[in-house]
Order: structure tokens, then sequence, then C-alpha cells
């Protein structure tokens, strides 16, 4: 189904949002590319209700950031990989950041602390895409925030995923860049060094686990491992410490081993994997607040840290190339209902706050009535899954127990969902209806989708232009 413009313009946004636990160094990721995103404004809220202080966008969408006018929350606004090339121009920087930094600096207005150039734009995947145009644009941005008097208040920086060092025996003191990418890499950093904005690193044990079937399950968690490494009399239990100080040592040989590092995403997701659920999230969020809490800090570097949990929200339209848990890494459901207790000071257990003021669709599921053949049933349902989400589905999934009604249901009803509702939606060459009856069985929710921000402006202004044209033709009859 068309999707309206305003709609992709916020499923865009991606806030990472930061607390006052550990010195206020707590963050959380909220991303927003989901079929009916919620209304910034709600959002705002959440994040004021629990105490959360700081945001990150992954754009400059300026319907978000205006959100964030006069509440006191530190922003990261951001720049998508595909307009670096477009800031290796000056002037082109220059612009950008008069039409999307100075214009939310004012008295009650937003307070933006980063500029984020790209994101994770070395990665191998992009094969080099960016390799000749992050560093001029990140050069430009913060010359141009300097140019508007900005400079020691706004800082420019590229959040990196940790592919961009390695070390080759998984020693932390071993570290080093990614020999494709070290010269440019060590001359960043040195940039980063010299406006003293910091490192921004992307560290996901999850994916160790997934990635690797012999990755010691302990190692991804801060209970405490079997085989801990040694390095130097320095003892890992963990494998966040040990990433984050196998960085500090690359930093180190690069020579700037006091550079400031902000871990931008860390979080573990509840479904779409075996390893991807409730509880071990709980487990995962537990030990990493209790750590924060702390101010222990790693070996190498003790103290507080500032780290950013990944992520706010489900998002039911992320792309599920790295895997089909990448749609649920949300601490809170797409709805902004926390999943389990939590607590952002690693004390005691509690629920945070969910989003109030959320609207929801029509109480009614669209499920499959069990007439048709095998063969143009699974059509429909690979039809369904194709343009709609059923990573719970997948073994391990939190709907996986389901028979082969309730797997075609599911699949049926979530593409009827994430389209509105519509009753186009739920035909399916008439292997489909639509019921009254809540169609959630177990552990598996078949979900209302939300009133959309995006629905709500184009119900006012469709009612908005109906109302004008009645007047009109009023006037015109007298």
């Amino acid at each position: 189904m068309a999707r309206a413009m305003v709609m992709i313009w916020v499923c865009e946004v991606l806030l990472v949002v930061a607390g006052t636990a550990a010195g206020g160094g707590l963050g959380v990721n909220w991303g927003n590319i989901a079929s009916d995103p919620l209304n910034p404004h709600i959002v705002v809220r959440m994040l004021m209700d629990n105490g959360i202080k700081k945001a990150k966008l992954f754009d400059s969408d300026h319907w978000t950031v205006d959100s964030l006018a006069g509440t006191g929350i530190e922003v990261m606004i951001a720049i998508p990989n595909n307009q670096l090339d477009h800031l290796t121009n000056y002037g082109n920087a220059k612009d950008w950041v008069k039409k999307n930094v100075t214009v939310h600096i004012r008295d009650g207005g937003v307070d933006i602390r980063y500029v984020a150039v790209g994101n994770e734009p070395f990665l191998t995947s992009y094969n080099g895409s960016f390799l000749t145009t992050t560093l001029p644009a990140l050069k430009n941005i913060q010359k141009a925030l300097e140019e508007h008097d900005l400079g020691d208040r706004i800082k420019a920086v590229v959040p990196h995923n940790a592919d961009v060092y390695q070390s080759p025996s998984n020693i932390p003191s071993q570290g080093v860049f990614r020999s494709d990418i070290k010269d440019l890499m060590v001359d960043m950093v040195k940039f980063l060094k010299e406006k003293k904005s910091p490192f921004l690193v992307n560290i996901y044990p999850f994916l160790s686990l997934y990635q690797n079937p012999d990755f010691p399950t302990d190692f991804a968690f801060f209970d405490g491992a079997q085989k801990p490494i040694d390095d130097n009399g320095k003892t890992y239990t963990n494998v966040f410490d040990a990433n984050f100080d196998t960085l500090l040592w690359t930093l180190k040989k690069a020579g700037v081993g006091d550079l400031k590092i902000i871990v931008g995403e860390i979080g573990w997701p509840t479904d779409g994997d075996s390893h991807a659920n409730v509880d071990l999230a709980k487990k995962f969020y537990d030990g990493l607040m209790k750590k924060l809490a702390s101010n222990k800090g790693t070996p190498m570097r003790p103290g507080p840290m500032e780290v950013y949990l990944f992520s706010l929200l489900d998002e039911n339209m992320k792309s599920i190339a790295p895997g089909f848990f990448e749609r649920h890494w949300g601490i809170f459901r797409y709805d902004g209902q926390p999943k389990f207790p939590m607590d952002l000071h690693g004390a005691n257990d509690k629920m945070l706050i969910g989003a109030k003021g959320v609207q929801y669709m029509e109480s009614k599921w669209c499920i499959y009535d069990g007439t048709g053949s095998d063969g143009d049933t699974g059509a429909a349902m690979d039809y369904a899954c194709s343009n709609g989400d059923c990573t719970a589905l997948v073994y391990g999934g939190t709907c996986n127990n389901l028979d082969f009604k309730g797997n075609v249901s599911y699949a049926f009803n979530m593409f009827f969902q994430m389209n509105q509702q519509s009753m186009d939606a739920c035909k399916f060459n008439g292997l489909a209806k639509i019921v009254t009856q809540n169609a959630s069985t177990g552990t598996c929710l078949f979900p209302i989708e939300v009133m959309s921000a995006a629905r709500k402006v184009g119900l006012v202004n469709g009612f908005t232009i109906l109302t004008t044209l009645v007047l009109v033709l009023m006037v015109l009859m007298v």
C-alpha cells in the first residue's frame, strides 16, 4: 500500500535519550521506522515522564526537533549518509547548519548539542561508498557551526560501528583500526581531538552471540564468565568491557588515548530469534544498569560512562537483512507500553512509564477463514509477510508455536494493521475475514495498530479541506 509522504518523513526519525542514571550518562535510541509511528509530542512526554534528558535523532526533521523545544532535553540531530556527498561543499554545509541548527537556537528553543554526520558510514557492507565524503562533510559542518559562533556549544561527530577496529586475537591490547581505513580513521580521531568532540561507537553483545554459534553465552552478559580473558593482568568477564577497551587501545595507538567515548547504541532484542526474548533482554539490561550505576567503567577506563540503549520502540518496517530480530529492539512496544520491569538507575525493578494519549485503530482483526487450498493460502501468506511483518513467527519467536491456521492469520492481520485496517488489505482472494474478537493467543500478540501522527494529520487536513469546500459552495449558492 502507498504511504503518505508525511508518514515516510516521520518514519526516518531515530531518537536517542539519556536520563539521570549513572550521572546523566544513560540514554536510549528511539527508532521510528514504523508503519504508524507515534506522535512525537507523545513520545517527548514519555521521555520527560521517565526523567530522560538527552535525545538523538537520525535526521533533522523539523516537526520532531520542534517537539523538543522548551523541554530542557539535550538533542543530537543528524545527517543521513546519502547527504554526505552534498556536504563536501562548504557552501552546502553552511546552508544546512543555517536551516537545521540555527533556526532552533533561541530562548525556549531546542538545546542542540551534537550534529551526527552520517551513521556507521564505514560499515564493510557499504563497500567504501562513504570513505571519501565523511571526513570532509564532518569538517565542513564543524566549520559552519563555528562560523555561527556555535562551535564550543555544538560538536560535529560520526557514529561508528565497532567494526572500524579489531583485535586479531580478541585481546583488547592488540586493538587496531581496520587496515582498509586505518589512515582515514587516524585523521578523523585527531580532528575530533582537536575540536574536543567525542568518539561515538555502537557495541552489540547480542550480535556477538548471534553471529558466532561458538561464542560463550555467559560472556555476552554481566554476571561473570567461566573463561574470562586475561590481558596483561587486566581481567575481562564480559564482551562489552573487552570491546570498549579494544577501542581504547586503538585510540591510544593513534595518539588520542584520552579521547572521550560515547557508546551510541547497545541493547538486546526481545523477538525474532531464539536468543531474542524478554527474559534474556531483562537479564542483559539488569546487568548493564547495575554496571553503569556503579560508575566502575572498564579495566582500561574506570569511572562513569555515557551509554545509549537501543532502542526505545519496536519498529515494524526496519530492514531484516541483519536478522529478524531487527524489528524488536525496543524496551517499549510499538505503542509505547513497557515490555518488562526495568530501572534506569540500576536499583529496584519497576515498570517504566508508558506513552500517554495513544489512540488505537478499531478493535478488529483480519484472520484466515480456513477455506483455501494449501497452495493458494501459502501464496497469500507469502505476500502478506513480504509486505508486512512476520518476524514473530520465526523459530524462537513469540508466535512460533501457532498452528498453520494461526500462522496465516497472524500474517494476514499484520498486513491488515500495517495498512491502516483498509478493507482491501483483508481480502487475499477471499481467504480472509474481519473479526471483532481478539485473535491473540498465549504469548502471541495480534496487535491493533496505533493511530499514527501522519494519519491524524491527514484526517485533520481532510476535514479542513472538506469544510472549506462546503463553505465555498454555500457562499456560491447565496
